[in-house]
């Protein structure tokens, strides 16, 4: 059976570092862990198609694109995920709930996204807004400097819960919110391990 996780962060916030650490200990405890990264699919198919070149490009594109891919990728995902075999699959997919883009805020979890994806958890991973800039400011390898400012960064994370939230009553999915402090990782994860469990 399966149980389907979506976490969300905002850019800078440590999910990769806790979605790794938590995949782990899921692993060890013997569930059979897929994770996916949502950015990653909507990439590789816009990329493959020629549509863009980076994946920072994804968010200029026109809604109707964006909308129409997210809900393409949804599908293709859960369908790959439905496909693993065993009583404890837990599927975890990495997105964003919130993205900035040239035209407004938009959400990572549209309506067409959630009725493909059919989330049980929707995990929030948070930090504070210092902490946040300054592991941004140290990530080298995506193009940031719109994600600098404290102001902005507290904005987002807000936001980011909003987001969340509505994603939720959407859905019907869980929400939780774990805190991810500087040098915490390990607890964060614990954290999630626990949440997912739950469900």
């Amino acid at each position: 059976m399966l149980k389907l996780v979506v976490v969300v962060g905002i850019p800078g916030v440590g999910k990769s570092t806790v979605l790794s650490i938590a995949r782990n200990k899921l692993v060890e405890k013997g569930y059979n862990v897929k994770l996916v990264n949502f950015g990653d699919y909507m990439f590789n198919y816009l990329k493959e198609v020629g549509t863009v070149r980076t994946r920072d490009e994804i968010r200029r594109l026109p809604l109707t694109i964006q909308l129409k891919t997210q809900g393409m990728v949804a599908r293709k995902i859960r369908e790959e995920l439905e496909s693993e075999r065993g009583e404890q699959v837990i599927g975890i997919v990495d997105t964003h709930a919130v993205i900035k883009t040239p035209t407004g805020f938009w959400t990572g979890l549209p309506m067409n996204v959630l009725q493909e994806l059919r989330p049980n958890l929707i995990a929030v991973i948070e930090a504070k807004p210092e902490e946040i800039v300054a592991r941004q400011q140290r990530d080298a390898s995506r193009y940031r400097a719109d994600l600098s400012s404290i102001e902005f960064v507290k904005e987002l994370l807000q936001l980011n819960r909003y987001f969340s939230i509505a994603s939720s009553v959407i859905s019907g999915a869980a929400v939780t919110f774990i805190s991810n402090p500087e040098g915490l990782f390990e607890k964060a994860a614990e954290e999630l391990v626990a949440a997912i469990e739950a469900i």
